[in-house]
């Protein structure tokens, strides 16, 4: 199952390649492993979840594993954690790749199919950049460093 990124700027963490520039809007869904997928999306949610009841967000963000620093752009700067971000999607269809032409599949759902999801982004600045770090990306990182 496609994770779908609402339109929004994000840094890409992930290793697959979308024939578009980095910093372009997206507008398409994000094809991992279909089990995967599935898993980070649970994975995403509980942690929201987890996030919004937690009494200590900081300590939840640090048991997590979630970095207060990051390396920026060339490495030389390191990049602060400052906020998190939620934001609530309806997903109300869903479009893909056509076979032979550059238009998209377009399924629109029936309402009972409609669904919300809540993702969660890591803001993280410098006096130079800014980078934002989405959280099922970096829950796909840390499963694979986990499984490594």
């Amino acid at each position: 199952m496609p994770h779908d990124h609402p339109h929004h700027h994000h840094d890409h963490h992930h290793p697959h390649d979308h024939n578009h520039p980095h910093d372009a809007d997206h507008l398409h869904s994000h094809m991992h492993h279909p089990d995967e997928a599935a898993d980070l999306q649970v994975l995403a949610a509980q942690f929201v979840d987890g996030f919004v009841k937690a009494a200590d967000k900081t300590s939840y963000l640090k048991l997590a594993g979630v970095p207060f620093e990051r390396p920026g752009q060339g490495g030389d700067k390191a990049l602060k954690l400052v906020d998190v971000e939620l934001t609530t999607d309806w997903q109300v269809g869903t479009a893909s790749p056509s076979f032979g032409s550059r238009e998209l599949s377009y399924l629109p759902f029936p309402g009972e199919m409609v669904r919300e999801r809540t993702n969660m982004s890591l803001i993280y600045v410098s006096m130079d950049e800014k980078s934002v770090l989405d959280l099922r990306d970096f829950l796909h990182a840390r499963k694979h460093e986990i499984e490594a």
